[in-house]
């Protein structure tokens, strides 16, 4: 019979962002109150750029290196990163049966082919059959496939040798928070012992801003910190990858691990979005999770900018003056896919350190924390649709 008390430890981060690389220098980054944007070279919009990466450190083949695009780059480095804190990179037993779960969009544009279809096909004598024919050609249509979030999964396979089971999502901010989610599930319910899960986002991508502008999700003209953007509400594009690995807490043990923090619930759903659904799903989540009431925390948030659905978390955030909350958008830009581990990432950190980053939000809204920080809620509202909280606590 399986024992049905299990604990999920996160025993291993890896994350880079517009702050640099790893766990301690995010939280100083973050308690410095530092911000790195770009305004300038994606004009009117605003992207946080990736910090300086040696992709060597954990892509050691420049082979391996040339045939990813820079989101598979940037994931396969963070998730070195990850399993080299975890203390199991290199260990061929170990990865051999780590399962892992990658989120992340679809591959990168060829912008030269994108314009040239669409300055060609507005003298074409046949429309439909001018895209046909690139369809079949420049287009590559098989491409496609293998530029999916299996292709990450792929090469993290292929250089750091994870090859227990893989799954991939797709699906925006929802796909990072299930995949957290199943990973989870997974370890609790003994189905699973290790796992590697996380994703990737390059916000330097100009198809990419293209694609938001349709929605009016962009971030535009000025930057502003996520809680002062009511007037000009949006998302500034944040470059990112974060992986954690996620381990059964008697298996950690039992290998000498050293648990950063405990990864206790996840919660997901997906409101309608009419007016007030973010506030009533958030609270129906806040229940399933259970944080320890009248100990406060932190409140790790994934908020976008994006409106209404800001000012709804901020609402509801309130509503729990016990916890300090922190927008992470302001300072690492969003990643929609990544986002959730990485704030998954940045909760743990404070927590293993027992403090929560400083607050520089010239609003108010976020307070100062007080005393030794043993829980925080991470939560996510995707600008679309999508909504998830986690619960992550100290490991006494």
């Amino acid at each position: 019979m399986r024992n049905t008390v299990r604990e999920t430890w996160i025993t291993g981060v890896g994350i880079v962002s517009a702050l640099g690389e790893g766990p301690d220098a995010h939280w100083e980054a973050l308690d410095a109150g530092k911000v790195k944007v770009e305004t300038a070279a994606f004009a009117p919009y605003i992207v946080h750029p990736l910090a300086a990466v040696s992709f060597d450190a954990q892509i050691p083949k420049k082979g391996d290196q040339r045939q990813m695009e820079p989101w598979q780059r940037i994931g396969t480095y963070a998730a070195g990163l990850a399993l080299e804190s975890a203390g199991v990179k290199g260990n061929a037993d170990l990865l051999g049966r780590m399962d892992m779960i990658v989120a992340a969009g679809g591959g990168e544009r060829d912008l030269a082919a994108d314009s040239a279809i669409l300055s060609g096909v507005s003298k074409a004598w046949g429309p439909e059959a001018f895209l046909n024919e690139q369809l079949m050609s420049t287009l590559r249509p098989t491409l496609f496939l293998a530029q999916l979030p299996n292709l990450l999964a792929g090469n993290i396979s292929v250089v750091h040798g994870v090859t227990g089971s893989s799954r991939t999502f797709m699906g925006e901010e929802a796909a990072g928070v299930d995949a957290v989610r199943i990973a989870h599930a997974r370890i609790q319910s003994g189905d699973s012992e290790i796992a590697l899960v996380g994703g990737a986002y390059n916000g330097e991508r100009k198809e990419l801003l293209l694609l938001l502008e349709f929605g009016g999700y962009n971030l535009t003209e000025k930057f502003q910190p996520v809680w002062a953007r009511g007037g000009r509400p949006g998302f500034a594009h944040g470059s990112m990858g974060a992986f954690l690995v996620l381990e059964n807490g008697d298996h950690a043990k039992a290998r000498g691990a050293v648990p950063l923090a405990r990864l206790t619930r996840v919660a997901s759903s997906r409101s309608k979005r009419k007016p007030g659904d973010v506030s009533v799903t958030l609270t129906c989540l806040w229940d399933r999770i259970a944080p320890r009431q009248g100990e406060g925390g932190a409140l790790i948030s994934g908020a976008t900018g994006v409106e209404p659905t800001t000012s709804e978390e901020r609402a509801f955030l309130a509503s729990h003056p016990d916890f300090a909350a922190r927008a992470t958008g302001s300072h690492i830009g969003h990643g929609i896919e990544p986002q959730f581990a990485m704030n998954i990432a940045l909760a743990a950190t404070a927590v293993q350190r027992g403090t929560l980053f400083a607050s520089h939000d010239a609003t108010g809204f976020e307070r100062a924390s007080e005393g030794a920080l043993t829980q925080a809620i991470v939560t996510s509202v995707g600008h679309w649709r999508g909504e998830g909280l986690a619960l992550v606590e100290k490991v006494h």
